[in-house]
């Protein structure tokens, strides 16, 4: 089948791949503008943008992918489907129509829990086991079509977004060459989702990762998984010595099972430099103070001169 992408996200780059390569013809690639990327704000042409470049198939930037224009470069694609993954923007009835075979998406859950722009994040924070990638027809409703197919994977207690995020899109690469594959010769089956177990993942901002130490270790623990690398797990750090301040971002942390004998408020480090928190402590295993690289918190530790009684507290704007 002749296929029109529509993407911007890393998450697409594996099907991409597996597109390209297979007996399927890409013709076209749209993606979203560059963007300022950097403190020198510099433009940075999308993940996919860079990987249609690389490979020399043809691609176009929109703004809006409901335009005349970018309406009028997909039809002379004359595509026979459309796959869109990681686009960025609601893509409207009549992009979808174009092709007689619609539009099919990439989605990182198992529909229908997990709608929305921020799925593995809070499937980590949440505390589930298990997720996966579900290839569903678009609708005019966010994450809302029809499924055609669905791969699970587990969640392990190691995993960050990041990890998760990297699995799913390797998985997602021939689960979509088989559905397409389906699609094309008409075995490919429609299953209607049950709407009243869907559940959202909302976008997040980076005031989602303010830590704060008055939820328990647990909770804490999943957050610093589910927002590294984006939009971190953070905390400003203080010296109860010198009262210096450091933004730091939390990236690895166990729960450490305690009674706070000595009643020590969250936030504060006890004896053993454990985190106090509203149920149990942390103990950090590694963050990433503002201005410096990633590191062990021993090094943090003979850093700062860390002791008893210093104070990690949440950032409150």
């Amino acid at each position: 089948m002749n296929i029109v992408f529509l993407g911007s996200g890393e998450f697409g780059l594996h099907c991409l791949d597996a597109l390209s390569s297979g007996r399927h013809r890409l013709s076209f690639v749209i993606t979203q503008p560059a963007h300022g990327a950097g403190r020198g704000r510099h433009l940075r042409p999308t993940p996919v943008a860079q990987w249609a470049t690389k490979n020399n198939v043809p691609f176009a930037e929109a703004a809006n992918i409901n335009s005349p224009e970018a309406i009028r470069k997909i039809r002379e694609c004359k595509p026979d489907i459309l796959v869109v993954i990681a686009f960025g923007q609601k893509v409207g009835s009549e992009v979808i129509d174009i092709a007689p075979n619609k539009a099919i998406n990439v989605h990182a859950s198992l529909l229908p829990k997990y709608r929305g722009a921020a799925p593995i994040n809070w499937a980590i924070v949440n505390g589930e086991t298990e997720t996966g990638i579900s290839i569903i027809t678009l609708a005019e409703k966010m994450d809302t079509g029809q499924i055609l197919s669905q791969v699970k994977t587990s969640i392990s207690s190691e995993d960050t977004a990041g990890s998760l995020h990297d699995r799913l899109a390797e998985i997602s690469a021939p689960v979509l060459l088989d559905t397409i594959d389906q699609i094309e010769n008409g075995t490919a089956e429609y299953i209607e989702q049950d709407h009243a177990k869907a559940t959202l993942a909302g976008k997040l901002k980076k005031s989602d990762g303010f830590i704060d130490f008055s939820q328990p270790a647990e909770v804490i623990e999943r957050k610093i998984r589910g927002f590294w690398p984006w939009p971190e797990a953070a905390a400003y750090y203080v010296s109860a010595e010198t009262q210096k301040c450091w933004r730091t971002i939390f990236v690895k942390a166990a729960v450490v099972k305690t009674d706070n004998p000595k009643n020590l408020a969250p936030g504060l480090l006890d004896e053993n430099l454990n985190v106090i928190c509203g149920t149990d402590a942390l103990k950090i295993e590694k963050l990433k103070p503002a201005g410096s690289g990633l590191m062990d918190f021993a090094d943090f530790v003979n850093g700062r001169n860390t002791r008893p009684g210093n104070l990690f507290m949440r950032i409150d704007w």
